[in-house]
């Protein structure tokens, strides 16, 4: 079948949703399906379809870069007008997503993304009625983890299809001693100043600890820490080898943690924030810690560093879990989901 996989997000930008939206595209291709991928910005990856220049805003916690222009419709109409399933990925994220949701003609499936703040919980409680609406054409409508779907319960009937990746592209190489990685945006929520201020309490316990920190970049220079900024993905996956620990030390906001699994289908031994998303990823093969507590995440990254032989099991029942999260079975699932739209329209 034909598949649009609509991101409201810009797709030449770094993201969790546009990250699947491209990775979904790739394994719907292997299965022997067609998928082009749309959604805003100016760059994107080949093939996309491109929508136009996107407006950063704040959102959870976060910057967030979406398409304001409410003309959007008449485009998504012209490009999706002859597939047979739309994928719309976050439903009521302003304006591509609900613009994708009243096309006419294909099936619809819509899926929920996002841990929503507080304030868009109760504005989908209390306008209920509205969100149905909204979501009225998607014939399944999934969510990425239970923590994303919880915004929606009572509201619609869902599924649970986790964010996936592609397991067998991590590989598990000799770590190096004292080596600790993170992985994410310079936003609040992504808990890059909690680590960091937890760094000097690290290496006054193992004075040989190291410091790589992916996807962000900063003019202060902390001892023993080296910043890579925004890296690809065979940079990333050569980091993730060799790093001993991975530390999410995220505040929340997060739905479900794709940076985890990779890091567990790197071998690594993960030191995560306690928040639901991270404790539904890893289950028990991981040492959390609560978010922001900057004494008990030294201490956990500290500990870990010199107690190998729990950080080695730590990091081989981590590998057996991934494998739930590798993108054929995320892939098969969502198949079944369009197969499902197609009937019930």
């Amino acid at each position: 079948m034909r598949v649009g996989l609509v991101s409201p997000y810009d797709l030449g930008r770094p993201g969790g949703v546009q990250d699947q939206v491209i990775r979904l595209a790739g394994w719907l291709r292997q299965a022997g399906h067609d998928a082009v991928i749309v959604g805003p910005g100016t760059d994107g990856p080949d093939g996309a379809v491109l929508l136009g220049e996107t407006t950063v805003v704040p959102a959870n916690r976060a910057k967030t870069p979406v398409l304001l222009n409410p003309r959007v419709g008449r485009q998504l109409n012209e490009v999706l007008g002859d597939v047979d399933v739309i994928h719309v990925h976050e439903p009521l994220m302003p304006v591509v997503s609900p613009a994708a949701l009243r096309v006419e003609g294909p099936a619809i499936v819509a899926t929920f993304h996002a841990d929503p703040p507080p304030w868009v919980r109760r504005l989908y409680r209390h306008g209920r009625a509205g969100v149905r609406y909204a979501i009225r054409r998607a014939g399944v409508v999934t969510a990425v983890s239970p923590i994303a779907g919880s915004s929606i319960d009572g509201l619609v009937d869902y599924r649970i299809v986790p964010n996936g990746i592609d397991v067998g592209a991590y590989r598990r190489g000799p770590k190096i001693p004292g080596r600790v990685a993170f992985l994410g945006r310079d936003d609040e929520r992504k808990g890059l100043p909690v680590l960091l201020a937890a760094w000097p309490r690290v290496m006054d316990a193992v004075p040989s600890a190291s410091l790589h920190v992916l996807g962000a970049d900063r003019a202060e220079r902390v001892a023993g820490v080296t910043y890579f900024g925004w890296v690809g993905d065979e940079t990333k996956q050569a980091e993730l080898a060799d790093a001993s620990v991975f530390c999410a030390p995220n505040l929340g906001g997060e739905s479900f943690g794709i940076i985890v699994a990779e890091a567990m289908a790197s071998g690594c031994c993960v030191i995560a924030s306690s928040i639901p998303a991270f404790e539904h990823v890893a289950g028990s093969t991981a040492r959390f810690v609560p978010p922001g507590d900057v004494q008990a995440l030294a201490d956990a990254i500290a500990d870990l560093l010199t107690e190998s032989d729990e950080a080695t099991a730590m990091a081989e029942a981590a590998a057996q879990r991934v494998g739930i999260f590798d993108g054929r079975a995320v892939a098969a699932a969502y198949i079944e989901a369009y197969e499902a739209a197609v009937a019930a329209r």
